[in-house]
């Protein structure tokens, strides 16, 4: 019962932080790229490899952080539903390059944002 108390709780805070970074699809815009939701996913990924590379070194994240942080807090916070809905609406507007173009952005920036946190984490 705790597990699921520090994954919900993490969870509820990502997403309550997602919901208003996301607002800036109302007001940022960039070829059409839905920019809170991208935000939100690299950002995300930082978070989730810098975490990580800390898990890997040492003991400084208790299983229960890592619960709370990584699959509660990572995992509200980033959002694929969201990604994939906003390509949906793309094509359905007709904006193909704008898909691919978002698509290759997010999973490019996603991995790399991963990567930058996991580097991070070594150099404390």
């Amino acid at each position: 019962m705790k597990e699921i108390l520090l994954v919900g709780l993490g969870g509820f805070a990502g997403s309550v932080l997602r919901f208003f970074v996301s607002k800036l699809n109302l007001s940022w815009q960039v070829l059409a790229i839905p920019m809170g939701t991208l935000t939100v996913n690299i950002v995300g990924s930082l978070i989730i490899g810098f975490l990580a590379g800390i898990s890997a070194k040492s003991d400084l994240i208790s299983g229960d952080l890592r619960l709370l942080l990584m699959v509660g807090f990572c995992g509200g916070f980033t959002t694929f539903s969201s990604f994939t809905n906003e390509n949906l609406m793309l094509m359905q507007n007709g904006q193909f390059l704008t898909v691919l173009l978002y698509t290759a952005l997010s999973i490019l920036l996603g991995f790399l944002a991963v990567y930058l946190g996991y580097i991070l984490s070594n150099s404390l």
